[in-house]
């Protein structure tokens, strides 16, 4: 039993005793309740126990490219960061999840090196849609949806979809009912703008807000044409709101997601040669960050997830270059051990409560991962908690990350919130890898 002054309820914060067994919560009781335990935790009244983060956008790059990060160290992050669930983005490893041979591939390389439990997204390009044979047995080996990019993704193996593409895909998908996932920035628009040049300056010309409202009014036609239901990776440009509020307002069935750096990190802010800040979307202007909280508090915007997408250094600052190169480096941001005391510092400076970033960061993407037992302090749920001491401070040190490379835009960075510990199925984490590989549908 884990006895918290203070406990992250659906209903909101309140004294609770969460009561613990084979895995589940059995019971939420009053704080002070007497309930039989094997053990009881109790925990500080600075501490706050919320639900395990989940994070459904996660490049992993195992098999492959495991020197960018790798199950063992990509999930002891997570567990650090208070993330008890993640979902693997199917490119970036090699094989990409193309098929459920690939898949299998991939499951077999996280066997028994994973911290948190860990599931996987399809890919979708245009050499596995055909009769759809190869989705169909994607979402029968047990993914959680089908991802697709509208732009280059930056490997060759991972191509995009062109607008008749996504329409087939949306089609495939839909009859699956099965979720599309979409990296929505528009191909066309990318093409006309500005070169990327070394400079952070002309990086963000060459990747322009109409890139991604363009991208996103095709989505949301695709959805309207074909039913599919459809998910907006990482939105970066908050320009595509007010189309993506007028589609709920109709009923298309969409959902989106951004992520702590475009909520906390400013264009104006990115010196010279600080390629650890590339990322595609791109970070953007403190109004368009405003714009992007906004969009949160109003439900426009369902879930704040990592898109931690790391990679060597080498491929940050390519051999030889004094300063980082905007136009050549790697774009992707490191952060998945992070993310929680990213935005809760954020959140507070904006009054908002951490009842928020809870609901933004736990219920949220379960829900649209439809991971029913996660993300929720109830009895039934999976037992994966956080003693999240709110108040507290640190100063980020990049080596002391336990990514497999110490490359972060929050180097330096005082942020508010520690993760004091962390219970997967009701055990702390920091031993063994205790994860489980989940599949959609199955029970857990």
């Amino acid at each position: 039993m884990i006895r918290a002054r203070r406990a992250m309820l659906p209903a909101g914060e309140r004294p609770a005793a969460v009561v613990v067994s084979a895995g589940r919560i059995e019971a939420v009781v009053e704080v002070d309740a007497a309930v039989p335990a094997a053990r009881t935790e109790e925990l500080g009244t600075d501490a706050v126990l919320l639900p395990g983060l989940v994070d459904t956008h996660v490049h992993v790059n195992e098999p492959g490219r495991t020197h960018w990060e790798g199950f063992a160290t990509a999930t002891r992050a997570a567990a650090a960061g208070g993330v008890t669930t993640l979902l693997d983005m199917p490119l970036n490893s090699l094989p990409p999840t193309l098929d459920a041979e690939a898949l299998a591939i991939k499951r077999a390389a996280a066997a028994g090196r994973v911290h948190v439990d860990v599931g996987f997204w399809g890919g979708v390009v245009p050499g596995n849609l055909g009769d759809g044979a190869a989705l169909s047995g994607l979402h029968a080996a047990g993914v959680f949806g089908f991802k697709c990019f509208l732009a280059d993704s930056g490997v060759p193996e991972f191509p995009p979809l062109d607008g008749a593409g996504l329409l087939r895909a949306a089609e495939l998908v839909a009859a699956l009912d099965a979720l599309l996932i979409v990296h929505a920035e528009d191909a066309a628009v990318l093409a006309v703008a500005p070169p990327a040049g070394p400079g952070y300056p002309a990086f963000l010309a060459s990747r322009p807000p109409a890139a991604e409202v363009s991208a996103v009014e095709a989505v949301l036609d695709a959805a309207r044409r074909t039913g599919a239901r459809v998910h907006v990776l990482h939105l970066s440009a908050a320009a595509a709101l007010p189309a993506l509020a007028a589609a709920r307002a109709e009923g298309v069935p969409v959902t989106v997601e951004t992520c702590p750096h475009y909520l906390t990190l400013n264009s104006a802010a990115v010196l010279p040669g600080a390629t650890e800040f590339k990322c595609c979307p791109p970070v953007r202007d403190a109004a368009n960050c405003d714009a992007l909280w906004a969009g949160l508090r109003s439900g426009v915007i369902d879930a704040v997830v990592s898109d931690h997408s790391p990679s060597p250094p080498e491929l940050k600052r390519p051999r030889g270059a004094e300063v980082g190169d905007f136009a050549t480096a790697w774009g992707g941001v490191s952060s998945l051990q992070l993310g929680l005391p990213v935005v809760w510092t954020a959140a507070r400076s904006r009054g908002i409560g951490l009842g928020e970033v809870s609901v933004w960061m736990s219920p949220g993407p379960a829900r649209l991962a439809g991971l029913g037992d996660k993300g929720a302090i109830v009895a039934g749920a999976a037992a994966d908690l956080v003693e999240f001491a709110p108040d507290e401070e640190f100063t980020v040190v990049a080596g002391d990350l336990a990514h497999r490379h110490p490359i972060t835009p929050y180097a330096g960075r005082r942020l508010s919130g520690v993760v004091r510990r962390t219970w997967l199925g009701g055990t702390v984490t920091g031993g063994a890898p205790a994860g489980r590989l989940l599949s959609r549908g199955e029970p857990r």
